[in-house]
């Protein structure tokens, strides 16, 4: 089979590495890819929000089976286009990839159908939001509703924090449209968790669970960013907690999809935090995380492409989906000076990587058959182990193969989780 993957990221980079195992696909051609993706798949220069682009190279390449793996694309309708000439797809049509592409639209969906989540208000109108913050308590969430490149949302602890992200989103347009009407919401605590899952509408067959690190530095400091590693499986989430998930989280949202007439079907990624009440919602996503999905891929053991095919034909329910029981560690190596600014063009260097570790290449290009940045976070490296100890120690061994000027990484990536489990054990 001929296969397209619409992405150039890290993500994509796991997507197509796990793709490359199945004995059924011939060729992966990569839109746009990258300078890394290049080693697995053949590059084309056609962005990943040129939907038509995207439809018109499927077309004409006869492709047999497309994977939309971004957001952006998505909630433009990368897949309803593709499916019109005849393209096999895996991700949501623009109808259901609204549950991330509108917060305010995932908030009301779960409020409806009685999915915990935190507390909320919605304002369209800036001076209205400001006034609401004189009394609201504090800390508190600042949402944008849109998309921001997982950036729009800001943790506010004191009324003067949450007045600037208020005016920031709403006067100032920092994130353009998406910021035009915005969510305030209640500030839950607990450790948080994302569950990465198949869907095919009706079935829900959950990932192995992760923890993501969105702080840029160690010790939970600093800006948030795209995430700057994870960790898999996340020891929080326990068979309880997972099965209470299943019960009034996963399969609730799915169904409320469905008699929304939204049917959902592709990869749902579930943001959770597990609160003193149980667990909540904090966000949705329509397609598979990044990082997460450079640290759940490398334990999935059935064959990706089956289990993508499944959910795109409603036969999720026969289909095995099988996880290794091991542990992965995923860190992001950046360039100096994410997720603000950042020098491009850095030559890079990648040794050779030990067994069980995968190297996904996110911002990097080629340029005169040399490997240099073009991204802020540049790669990520993920290990795996029979134990999670194993795992994050073989993935910072085989980090420090990396090299390029500027380069850093956070050096605590799974030290909650390993503090998890040793209590866990008392």
């Amino acid at each position: 089979m001929k296969i397209m993957v619409v992405g150039g990221g890290g993500r994509e980079h796991a997507i197509i590495k796990s793709l490359r195992k199945s004995p059924k696909v011939q060729k992966i051609f990569a839109l746009p890819g990258n300078g890394g993706i290049a080693a697995d798949a053949e590059c084309v220069n056609i962005g990943a929000t040129d939907i038509e682009g995207i439809a018109d190279f499927a077309e004409k390449e006869k492709i047999d089976y497309a994977v939309v793996a971004p957001d952006d694309p998505l909630a433009m309708g990368a897949v309803d286009l593709l499916q019109e000439k005849g393209i096999r797809c895996f991700g949501p049509v623009k109808d259901a990839a609204i549950i991330e592409a509108s917060k305010i639209f995932s908030k009301n969906l779960m409020k409806k159908y009685g999915i915990p989540t935190a507390a909320y208000e919605v304002f369209e109108d800036m001076d209205d939001a400001l006034k609401y913050l004189e009394t609201a308590p504090i800390p508190t969430v600042i949402k944008a509703d849109g998309l921001a490149l997982g950036k729009g949302v800001v943790i506010a602890e004191t009324r003067e924090e949450a007045a600037e992200a208020v005016l920031s989103m709403m006067r100032d347009e920092k994130f353009g449209a998406s910021g035009k009407r915005i969510i305030i919401e209640e500030f839950l605590t607990g450790p948080e968790v994302s569950v990465l899952s198949f869907t095919d509408g009706n079935a829900v067959v959950p990932m192995i669970s992760s923890q993501d690190h969105k702080r840029a530095l160690d010790g939970d400091r600093g800006l948030n960013t795209g995430g700057m590693g994870v960790v898999a499986p996340n020891p929080y989430y326990t068979e309880e907690i997972a099965e209470e998930c299943m019960n009034r989280i996963f399969l609730p949202t799915i169904r409320a999809m469905k008699e929304e007439g939204r049917t959902f079907k592709g990869c749902l990624y579930f943001g959770l935090m597990i609160t003193a009440d149980g667990p909540k919602v904090i966000e949705y996503n329509c397609r598979f995380g990044d990082p997460e999905a450079q640290a759940v891929l490398p334990l999935l053991e059935s064959d990706l492409l089956t289990v993508m095919e499944a959910v795109t034909d409603g036969k999720l329910s026969e289909t095995e989906v099988r996880f290794s029981d091991r542990s992965s560690c995923c860190v992001i190596l950046a360039s100096g000076g994410y997720p603000q600014s950042y020098e491009k063009g850095k030559v890079l260097s990648i040794g050779d990587m030990d067994e069980d570790t995968d190297v996904f290449v996110a911002g990097a290009k080629m340029e005169e058959g040399v490997l240099k940045t073009s991204g802020g976070r540049v790669l990520g490296i993920t290990s795996t182990a029979d134990s999670l100890r194993e795992a994050i120690a073989k993935s910072y061994e085989n980090a420090g193969k990396v090299e390029f000027e500027k380069a850093f990484y956070r050096k605590d990536i799974g030290k909650r989780a390993l503090e998890a489990l040793a209590e866990e054990r008392r």
